[in-house]
């Protein structure tokens, strides 16, 4: 059971929030307090919280497209704007979709998915830190699969040519820029999951060379990527021999690259 939060508690809260630098400290009080069970695990909660911890972290989940994902600690938190990649990839995915969700990182893009096109995907998840592996097994729906391994290396080959919806948040900052992160961060999340080599693409480019042998006729490859990086990403689709297209959210902040495997 919940603690409940007092005028006097949400004053204290609030202040060291504030003084912590946190820009929405009245919504973090509150998330804070409707997680803790007792007043030790709130002064703690809020102990780790003010020493820069992420809030996601500290709660033990993060809001992703109406879901709660599980997100433990140095486990990537998954983005606002990697909801424009789920939508991208809906879009595209038939009712029965086979559904490959590479670098998944907590499985919240492969749990979105699951639950915006209903039971009858069939979802497979790759993420190589087992940290993450661990979590997404608690964030993807039976009947999903999640792997541990490299990319493509631990998937079935029984699903070679044949996937429909093949998605990648794969880490896309360029090495020298990771120190300009915040430090949420920087010191909280696994370097794996935000390094990307010299310029960001470097896991992007080997998605994108895999991706023809496992994609279906007519299937697509989704990688989610910057406004600044997105031409270099299509120009690695396009020498792959996708059929690329860019798609823009200015709302969300998002770029997608899409390419389509020919028919």
């Amino acid at each position: 059971m919940s603690m409940s939060l007092s005028p006097s508690l949400e004053f204290v809260l609030v202040t060291r929030l504030r003084a912590a630098g946190c820009v929405f400290a009245e919504d973090e009080a509150r998330l804070i307090v409707s997680a803790a069970r007792t007043s030790d695990e709130l002064a703690s909660m809020l102990d780790r919280r003010v020493a820069g911890v992420p809030l996601e972290h500290v709660l033990g989940w993060a809001e992703f497209c109406g879901l709660r994902i599980a997100v433990d600690p140095r486990v990537f938190v998954p983005r606002r704007r990697t909801a424009f990649l789920v939508e991208q990839a809906a879009a595209l995915a038939c009712p029965r979709a086979v559904v490959v969700d590479l670098c998944c990182g907590s499985g919240a893009v492969g749990a979105a998915l699951a639950e915006t096109l209903g039971d009858g995907i069939e979802l497979y998840a790759v993420d190589i830190d087992p940290a993450a592996v661990r979590c997404a097994r608690r964030n993807v729906p039976d009947p999903g699969r999640v792997f541990e391994g490299d990319l493509y290396e631990p998937l079935p080959t029984t699903l070679r040519g044949s996937v429909d919806v093949l998605v990648a948040n794969a880490p896309y900052v360029p090495t020298d820029a990771i120190r300009l992160m915040p430090p949420e961060a920087r010191f909280h999340e696994p370097r794996v999951s935000l390094d990307g080599g010299a310029d960001g693409l470097d896991t992007q480019r080997r998605v994108t060379l895999g991706a023809r042998d496992w994609l279906a006729p007519g299937g697509h490859l989704l990688i989610e990527t910057s406004a600044s990086q997105a031409a270099l990403t299509a120009e690695a689709f396009a020498e792959a021999g996708l059929i690329t297209r860019i798609e823009i959210s200015d709302d969300m902040d998002a770029t997608v690259v899409v390419g389509a495997n020919p028919r």
